[in-house]
């Protein structure tokens, strides 16, 4: 039996039925193939001589020409490589800064010393107004105020102030702290000191003190003492070591201004002092939180002495604002109620308590400090009654004078101590009822 099937002689059945398998094994390939090749995009091509109206524009023969659209219908019509390649481009966006451009048609261009090492490039700092250096400055300077951080303050002085102008920020740091508190000149003065000799020059604190002396009159207009403040930080500068003294000398004869001499005449005044070196630590009164405790408390009870000898109430408030430790009040009072009970006078007694009434009716003391003061003086009565034998009759008396005056708060009239025990009656303390009697 023989047939013809693609051109394969058969001439048995076992030699058909596998003739039949291998054509099947064919065809399924061929099937498969075709169905894993992509089909190719159909490309829809525009003839470039010809106008297309398309998206409401007509597309010229020379717009579509130029075209940076792929021509294979590929991508995102992005231009190519980047932009760094193509007829007419300048190159990757930044390919500038990273080599270096020699413009031939430069008329300062010099083919011949380009290569021999010649030129040398440096960097360019353009100069900083005094304008400028203030408003870097005050924000800073004013946060140090707050926080006292010396080291904090240094490294953003070096970050944003250049070397060449150090003169002129020690300059607008001294002026900033003229206006504001004794406990701030203080405070700038140390900064002065710490920034001494790494971060500003002598040179740099001389110049300063030389341009601040010669604006002295236009400072006056603000600040009606210049004169003496800049003298101070003159003579504390020199103390701290971070100027001469012959500074004064040779600055001396550059003016006959009136207020330039006398803010020169006040730093050589304080230096001429006996032991002036050190007194010069404490040349703006007060440190505020800065004083030990002994020191702050020498100042209050001076400022109460000098009260009960001159009654004057607002020279008294200015001087306890000057310490500047409100935190610290409760200490005045109990000085003051200790004072009251040693003098054993009914008149000492209404003047102090008409202190204590004005420092709390203005809100210089806190009725928390107030309270404070009088718990702490009940609580060393024990020890006050051993130099004060009528110290429980006295408090009482304060006590209810200041109460009666409305300042004082329940919790210290409960607290109020007796001692506990009849006493019998002295013949001293009989003296004392009389006159408390009489004075009622």
């Amino acid at each position: 039996m023989a047939s013809d099937r693609g051109d394969v002689h058969v001439e048995s059945t076992e030699e058909i039925d596998k003739v039949v398998a291998e054509l099947a094994a064919k065809e399924n390939a061929t099937a498969e193939d075709s169905q894993t090749k992509r089909r190719p995009k159909k490309i829809n091509r525009q003839n470039s001589k010809e106008n297309v109206i398309a998206a409401g524009f007509v597309q010229g023969p020379r717009s579509w020409k130029n075209s940076r659209r792929s021509r294979h219908g590929h991508g995102r019509g992005l231009p190519k490589k980047g932009g760094a390649g193509g007829k007419g481009v300048w190159g990757l966006p930044g390919s500038e800064l990273l080599e270096a451009y020699e413009d031939v048609n430069d008329p300062n261009f010099d083919s011949e010393n380009m290569n021999n090492g010649d030129i040398e490039l440096k960097a360019v700092v353009p100069e900083i107004s005094d304008e400028e250096i203030k408003k870097k400055v005050e924000p800073f300077v004013l946060e140090y105020f707050e926080n006292g951080d010396t080291h904090e303050a240094i490294l953003s002085i070096e970050e944003q102030i250049p070397v060449n102008r150090r003169d002129a920020l020690v300059e607008q740091l001294i002026e900033i702290a003229m206006d504001h508190k004794p406990s701030h000149r203080e405070m700038t003065s140390v900064l002065i000191s710490d920034l001494f000799p790494h971060t500003v020059t002598e040179s740099d604190i001389s110049k300063a003190f030389e341009s601040l002396l010669a604006n002295l009159n236009d400072l006056i207009l603000d600040i009606p003492d210049a004169p003496t403040v800049l003298g101070n930080f003159i003579a504390r500068a020199i103390a701290d070591d971070c100027i001469p003294p012959k500074f004064i000398v040779a600055t001396k004869e550059k003016s006959d201004n009136k207020d330039f001499q006398e803010a020169l005449i006040r730093a050589d005044t304080l230096l001429s002092m006996k032991h002036g070196l050190v007194r010069l630590d404490n040349v703006w009164g007060v440190g505020g939180a800065l004083r030990p405790v002994k020191a702050l408390t020498r100042q209050m009870s001076l400022l109460l002495q000098e009260f009960l000898s001159s009654g004057d109430l607002e020279e008294a408030s200015r001087c306890l604002r000057l310490l500047e430790v409100p935190h610290f009040h409760h200490e005045l009072v109990y000085e003051a109620v200790v004072m009251a009970m040693e003098a054993n006078s009914g008149l000492k007694e209404e003047s102090l308590c008409n202190l204590l009434k004005s420092f709390s009716d203005a809100i210089l003391i806190t009725p928390d400090q107030l309270e404070r003061g009088f718990l702490r003086v009940f609580d060393d009565l024990p020890d006050i009654s051993m130099d004060v034998p009528l110290a429980y009759i006295i408090l009482d008396r304060f006590v209810e004078r200041c109460h009666n005056l409305g300042f004082l708060t329940e919790n210290v009239l409960k607290n109020l101590p007796s001692r506990g025990r009849k006493r019998f009656v002295s013949e001293g303390d009989q003296h004392f009822f009389k006159s408390h009697k009489i004075n009622h």
